[in-house]
């Protein structure tokens, strides 16, 4: 195994112990940071449900978790209906800081690999 598929292996699973979090009623703060990274989304029965990683969003992963909960991301679109209001009943979410870029690609591809979460964005 050479360093970089080590270090991408850690990451996966500094990702998995990450600490979970709600996502907030109407009018609360979203518990998150504007760094870059991966995160995983799981639904009320603890299914992964989606897999994502931050790209340029200048807010990062509080951007990219908020574009959800209002139904601007394919996810909310294609899973939810449009509907990201629906993360507020019961849904959860990890995360994991990763400033580089290409770490941040192999983690996003192991955890979708390793978890096949219910949605993957196919482009469609």
């Amino acid at each position: 195994m050479t360093k970089e598929q080590q270090k991408i292996k850690s990451l996966y699973k500094k990702l998995l112990a990450s600490p979970l979090h709600s996502f907030p009623l109407p009018g609360k703060p979203l518990d998150s940071t504007t760094e870059h990274g991966v995160y995983i989304i799981y639904n009320r029965r603890k299914v992964v449900v989606h897999v994502g990683r931050t790209l340029r969003a200048r807010n990062g992963l509080k951007q990219r978790l908020r574009n959800h909960l209002q139904g601007n991301s394919s996810f909310s679109n294609m899973y939810l209906n449009g509907d990201g209001s629906k993360l507020r009943k019961g849904y959860k979410y990890k995360y994991l800081i990763i400033k580089n870029p290409r770490h941040r690609a192999l983690v996003e591809a192991l955890a979708i690999g390793q978890l096949c979460p219910k949605h993957i964005g196919l482009g469609d």
